[in-house]
């Protein structure tokens, strides 16, 4: 017998919900920093955009606002996962290339990692996404 076969079955039985794990991490930093941006209000954030020089600041800040929360929520959720998991992985190489670099990103770069793993995984067994469309877990 192989040495950590238990171990080996267990995590066996668990990858189908490892995208779960993942999407309800990513999705919850994610909604944490678009509470924030709600609290310090769409203009305030369009002000620090305009500072950054992104253009339009007051539309890219509505847009921000609404991927970092709605769309966030809905990670945790498992709603359309794939499209909101693009949306953040976009709003991660902005914030990397316009407001990071050249620090070190490691948060940015994590949340990219993870919201571009999210594309691929897409809703997974234990989604709202799943119930939604009928489809039994599996």
């Amino acid at each position: 017998m192989r040495p950590f076969a238990a171990l080996d079955r267990l995590a066996g039985r668990l990858t189908p919900y490892a995208g779960a794990i993942l999407r309800v991490g990513v999705g919850w930093v994610f909604l944490r920093h678009g509470v924030a941006k709600v609290g310090m209000g769409a203009a305030a954030v369009a002000g620090f955009f305009h500072g950054l020089g992104i253009p339009f600041p007051h539309v890219f800040a509505v847009v921000v606002i609404v991927t970092e929360t709605v769309g966030a929520a809905c990670v945790v959720a498992g709603f359309l996962t794939r499209f909101w998991a693009a949306c953040m992985a976009v709003d991660m190489v902005v914030a990397i290339l316009v407001a990071v670099l050249p620090r070190p990103f490691e948060l940015e770069g994590l949340l990219l990692a993870g919201s571009l793993a999210l594309i691929g995984l897409g809703d997974g067994p234990l989604s709202v996404g799943r119930l939604i469309a009928g489809k039994p877990r599996a």
